[in-house]
């Protein structure tokens, strides 16, 4: 089990009883079968092989305005053109 924040707090067996008791009352949702648990997938993007580096990088207004201009993917944008002056250096 994953190690809990401070202050989280684990309902009683009786709680827990209560809660599920009102989930199965509740006409809008039910518990899935094991056929159909087992259909569901994964939700989002997948985990890339090749993951990038957290940094902090100090870039001159007039870059990340050009850059920010180009709108979404701007930062992969400028990881290419990094890459670029890398091969050709």
């Amino acid at each position: 089990m994953p190690k809990l924040k401070e202050g989280t707090i684990i309902p009683t067996k009786e709680e827990d009883a209560i809660i599920n008791a009102g989930i199965k009352a509740d006409p809008d949702t039910y518990e899935l079968t094991e056929a159909e648990f087992k259909q569901l997938r994964p939700v989002g993007r997948p985990k890339a092989e090749v993951t990038k580096d957290r940094i902090t990088i100090r870039l001159s207004r007039d870059v990340t305005n050009f850059f920010r201009a180009t709108g979404k993917g701007w930062q992969t944008r400028i990881d290419d053109a990094l890459k670029e002056y890398i091969a050709n250096h």
